[in-house]
Formats: C-alpha cells, sequence, structure tokens
C-alpha cells in the first residue's frame, strides 16, 4: 500500500480543506441557517414559516401569520443571536421578517 508522507489529515481537517478548496462555504452556510431556524423556533413558529433564505450576512424569513411576523420582530436582535450562537459563527447581522 502506497502511503504518503507527512500529509496525515484527520477526517474533519480533510472534509474542510475540500469544503474551502472547492467554494462551498456559502451553500453549507445556507442550509446551516435554514437547519438552525427550524431547531430554534420549534414546530410552533415553523408551522407558519414558508421559506428561510440567507443571502449575505441577511436572513429572509417568509412568515404566513402576520401576527406572528410583528412579535418575532420584537425580539430579532435576540433571535440573531441565538442563530449565530447556534451556528458557532457570527454569519447572521441581520433578520429580515416578510
Amino acid at each position: 500500500m502506497n502511503k504518503q508522507k507527512g500529509n496525515n489529515l484527520n477526517m474533519g481537517e480533510a472534509l474542510q480543506a475540500f469544503i474551502k478548496k472547492n467554494k462551498l462555504e456559502k451553500g453549507l452556510d445556507k442550509v446551516d441557517a435554514q437547519a438552525a431556524w427550524a431547531k430554534l423556533m420549534g414546530n410552533g413558529v415553523n408551522n407558519y414559516t414558508n421559506s428561510v433564505e440567507l443571502r449575505n450576512d441577511t436572513l429572509f424569513i417568509s412568515l404566513s401569520s402576520s401576527v406572528l411576523r410583528e412579535e418575532l420582530s420584537l425580539g430579532t436582535t435576540k433571535i440573531i443571536a441565538m442563530l449565530n450562537e447556534e451556528l458557532g459563527k457570527d454569519l447572521i447581522t441581520k433578520l429580515v421578517l416578510r
């Protein structure tokens, strides 16, 4: 078996290198943001969520309930902080509820 010397990476490092080399970070960030929203908001809010879309540093949330939209708009800074904590990085700086 031919083994390269001095190029031993664990699986996580190899995966990160592959993601970086192929410029897949933005796509993965979009998926991670959607998953974080679903996890943190729970079924009550998710039932009224039509779409979750990350564009640059802004998370756009489309809701079917105007009452819920108004209620969530009062806590946008807290929601942003919770989402960024779940994501493990400051990915979202603005939240747009529509």
